[in-house]
């Protein structure tokens, strides 16, 4: 074996004792020419590291893209790009050619075609062009199909016409969707096709397919309440109605008419569902008195007009506002109820729990059970919206599919979306499928999370402390993840957020889950058997512990007024929620990235200076804001608009006017007549003193009203508003006021002194209105709505009496 040679790792003149007791010697094992070695990590120009980051940070976009479109993601995304292009269509300011879209619909589908061997993104880019016309296509054939014709002015008439649906608000008023058939005195040249109707009085309410007639005022459905808001106009078009109203005393039943036109055969059926309904509700009503009835009656056939004021703004207030209407949460619980029960019960008999799919009988009968709570429930938006979701769940299981999925949702926002494209831009839809997107996306987190082993959870007497436990978390965690993703679409819509829902929902979703649905759906089984009020009972019970709740929790305060937020904000916001909840690979925290610093921003980033004059659409109500106060022209101003005013405004203090002296005669007599009457000479000049004393030594920011006559103050400018009850007091008004304002309809669309003013006639055509006043004291106009040919709008420019349409613009918004 040959000998293993060893080498010696210190020089020969130096050995270990040398190295640590002669320091001198060290300096033999440095060479004497070395110099500094550079360094291994030389600093580099910031320039060059956030280059190298961007370009790794890019890098790693295509492969996380390439993975979401391997795993699906662009059929999640699908319903997006369809409502997209339907909410485009509805906020232009005219209808598209159909024959453009139609020529871009055969364009991207070329492309499609000739692009399916080519790259992918050609392809997916042609499919999102196409998605997107689809929608606006859709919402085009929506509008075809409604066809509603909108009252266009207030009128006092003779209504005769089918009742189509009721329901009473519990204190003798019921309010009547009437088919109009004819209207008399005046006969109206444009009559709606339907109307909703309100009836006082303690006699018999008429039932579903009878015939009545009576004197009713009818009033066209409002705008948006400020520029921006709401257009409750835009609902009622797509809803099928065309006025609302109220009937002078009680109506008189009428002799039915056979006309074809209203469709009495076709509608045999639903208004059969409608009556059984309306029994439904007044069985329960029957058998449990009161809020506690009105409520359990709203959860099953979502009538909740008899459900009290109080306890509305209750529920409104601590967030359990959700429970009232049939929604996702009502159709879950009987769905799921009834499933597991049924279930159950076939697995206590072997021979059949062997034999047959127990399960996907069970989920056969529930789906059964869904259907006919669906035919019960009203044909509401959010019912319709809530049974298609658990209907695709419920087929899913049919199938041996996963149930609770994000292409299940997907699946369900295009059938609504397609049937209904209208939905997109309310919030019922838009907040349903935000908690139910974010409530998927954390339940698919939830189960890719990894397991890990508790000693604790092994052991017999830790498991129910760990199903209880389980249960409440789960009701915290769907809480807070339903409440923080809903909030940003709150904050658009309501302009507030409930600050404690969430020790609201702790409490109350226990009694909801386990004592009223399961009692209320055994209470329906039992119904036909008329057996059905101690399970009601029971029911009554839980629903009273869940109004005690809702109390208590509102009266803590929690309401929080944010007021409206910068119109980029909430579609930046809205693209940031949807790539965190549709996307699974990195990318989805570029979606938190967008929403975080889009609020950021919005809290940084100085607001906008609000209005210094809103002003309502019809002129009976102006108010002057001034911080967080808003004085109004009217001791008790409409709370509809004035409502919306104090949470799009973030002025929670009203400041009533000052009302001096008697009420002033009406000059000339009243109606058109005093309309008419023109002021003396000496008149004139007594009221423009009048006016001009009142503003200049008015209360701070607020007005000072003569009632019945004319209210004015004075901003903190100098600039004098003024606002009118009888345009008599046009001219003395315009002399001594910078803006006037008068309900009245006048064809004169300008003061003579060059005053700013509004009318009835140009407030009906602009919408409400906004008026700020710049340092220099030019004031730009902010009007509701700039165009007028959009068919829910057209009836604003109708001219009853040359019965014709003029579209022409409302409002500049130019200086004047």
């Amino acid at each position: 074996m040959p000998e293993l040679k060893t080498f010696d790792a210190m020089p020969a003149a130096l050995d270990h004792g040398a190295l640590f007791h002669a320091p001198d010697n060290l300096a033999n094992l440095v060479p004497a020419n070395r110099t500094r070695g550079s360094r291994t990590q030389s600093p580099v120009p910031w320039r060059s590291r956030t280059g190298s980051a961007c370009r790794q940070l890019l890098s790693g976009i295509r492969p996380a893209f390439t993975q979401e479109l391997d795993h699906g993601r662009f059929f999640l995304a699908a319903p997006v790009f369809f409502g997209g292009g339907a909410i485009v269509w509805f906020k232009l300011d005219a209808d598209p050619s159909v024959v453009a879209l139609s020529a871009w619909l055969g364009i991207f589908a070329a492309v499609i075609v000739v692009a399916r061997f080519e790259r992918s993104i050609v392809r997916k880019s042609a499919l999102i062009g196409l998605l997107f016309v689809c929608g606006m296509f859709s919402a085009q054939f929506e509008t075809w199909r409604a066809a509603t014709v909108m009252l266009d002015s207030s009128v006092t008439t003779t209504v005769t016409g089918r009742v189509e649906r009721r329901e009473g608000d519990g204190k003798g008023r019921w309010r009547y969707i009437v088919a109009v058939a004819d209207t008399q005195a005046p006969s109206l040249a444009r009559p709606p096709d339907r109307v909703s109707i309100v009836a006082r009085g303690a006699g018999e309410p008429f039932e579903i397919g009878q015939w009545l007639t009576g004197r009713a005022r009818l009033v066209p459905s409002t705008g948006p309440a400020l520029p921006g808001l709401d257009d409750f106009s835009f609902g009622s078009y797509f809803d099928e109605l065309g006025a609302n109203g109220f009937f002078y005393g009680a109506p008189s039943a009428a002799a039915p008419r056979d006309d074809g036109s209203l469709g009495v055969a076709r509608h045999t059926t639903i208004e059969w569902l409608y009556r059984l309904r309306a029994g439904i509700g007044d069985r329960i009503r029957s058998i449990l008195p009161g809020d506690t009835g009105a409520f359990a009656a709203s959860v099953v056939t979502d009538e909740r007009r008899a459900i009290s004021r109080e306890t509305t703004e209750a529920l409104r207030q601590s967030g359990l506002a959700h429970i009232v209407a049939i929604s996702g949460l009502n159709m879950a619980l009987s769905a799921g109820i009834f499933f597991v029960g049924l279930r159950m019960l076939l697995s206590f008999v072997p021979s059949v729990a062997q034999a047959y799919p127990t399960k996907k009988i069970a989920a056969a009968g529930a789906l059964l059970a869904l259907t006919a709570y669906y035919l019960i429930s009203g044909f509401a938006v959010s019912a319709e919206r809530a049974y298609i979701m658990m209907a695709i769940m419920l087929v899913a299981v049919l199938f041996d599919r996963p149930s609770i999925s994000l292409r299940n949702v997907a699946l369900s926002a295009l059938l609504i979306l397609l049937l209904s494209p209208s939905e997109a831009l309310g919030p019922s839809f838009q907040m349903s499928y935000a908690a139910t997107l974010a409530l998927v996306a954390g339940y698919a987190i939830w189960t890719r999370r990894p397991m890990r082993e508790n000693v604790l959870a092994t052991l017999p007497a830790m498991r129910p402390v760990i199903v209880v436990g389980r249960f409440f978390g789960g009701i915290v965690l769907t809480s807070v993840i339903g409440g923080v993703s809903t909030a940003l679409f709150s904050i658009e819509h309501f302009h507030r957020m409930s600050a404690y829902g969430l020790p609201a929902n702790l409490l109350a979703m226990p009694i909801v889950s386990f004592v009223i649905m399961p009692a209320g759906m055994l209470a329906m089984l039992l119904t036909p058997l008329g057996l059905d009020v101690l399970p009601w009972k029971v029911a009554g019970f839980g629903l009273d512990m869940v109004i005690g709740i809702a109390r208590m929790v509102s009266g803590w305060g929690g309401n929080i007024d944010i007021g409206r937020l910068p119109e980029w904000y909430f579609p930046l916001a809205v693209s940031g929620f949807l790539l965190l909840t549709l996307l699974h690979t990195r990318l989805l925290y570029l979606g938190g990235a967008v929403l975080g610093l889009s609020t950021l921003l919005v809290l940084l980033v100085p607001a906008t200076a609000p209005p210094d004059i809103v002003l309502s659409e019809d002129g009976s109500v102006a108010a002057i804001l001034r911080g967080k106060v808003l004085a109004s022209n009217r001791e008790r101003p409409p709370d509809f608009i004035f409502s919306q005013w104090q949470r799009a405004l973030a002025a929670g203090e009203h400041k009533p006017p000052n009302i001096i002296g008697s009420e002033a005669a009406p000059l000339g007599g009243a109606g058109q007549e005093r309309k008419r009457y023109r002021l003396s000479v000496s008149e004139q000049r007594e009221a423009r003193k009048a006016i001009r004393h009142s503003a200049a030594s008015g209360t701070e920011n607020g007005f000072t009203c003569r009632k019945g006559a004319w209210c004015t103050a004075m901003l903190d400018n100098g600039y004098v508003l003024t606002t009118l009850e009888d345009a008599a007091y046009l001219g003395p008004a315009c002399d001594v006021s910078d803006i006037v304002v008068t309900p009245v309809r006048l064809r004169l669309g300008e003061c003579r002194s060059g005053s700013m003013l509004f009318t009835g006639e140009t407030l009906r055509r602009s919408g409400a209105v906004e008026v700020q006043i710049g340092q220099q004291g030019s004031m730009s106009v902010t009007t509701a709505y700039q165009s007028l040919s959009r068919p829910w709008l057209m009836h604003r420019t109708y001219d009853w009496r040359s019965n014709t349409f003029n579209t022409a613009s409302p409002i500049s918004d130019s200086d004047e």
